[in-house]
């Protein structure tokens, strides 16, 4: 999944974009890549009450993107690589794409949390491919 993610613009992947249909998903928002976090059945079990606006998008919606609103900070549950429960703290872009990665995992798109108004002009935009 990490060289997938490599790949493809972005900083996390979700198993069900590979067709995998796994809660699994990795996350790399380090500036310089290879710092990936490998999460099975991850769950956010605090939010902060400050949040970010990000520009957000997908590769399963190539060519458009949306501004969307997320918990700044956030503590994630989730199994690592070695098969351990751990708890671990995120912040900025790593917060965002976290967040963004459980929301596939939910069968969720950054879109859904949009107003309709909103959600219906980006899939309009998505159809017409991106223009």
């Amino acid at each position: 999944m990490i060289e997938t993610m490599d790949a493809m613009p972005g900083v996390g992947l979700a198993a069900p974009q590979i067709g995998v249909m796994l809660r699994l998903a990795v996350v790399d928002a380090s500036d310089e890549r290879g710092r990936a976090i490998r999460m099975a059945n991850p769950e956010v079990i605090a939010a902060s009450d400050e949040v970010n606006d990000h520009d957000e998008a997908s590769p399963n919606l190539p060519g458009v993107w949306a501004k969307v609103t997320r918990p700044a900070r956030v503590t994630v549950a989730f199994t690592d690589h070695h098969g351990i429960r751990v708890r671990q703290e995120f912040t900025g872009l790593w917060a965002t794409s976290v967040q963004h990665q459980i929301d596939h995992l939910a069968g969720r798109m950054y879109f859904d949390r949009l107003s309709k108004t909103k959600r219906d002009m980006l899939l309009k935009r998505a159809a017409k491919g991106g223009r």
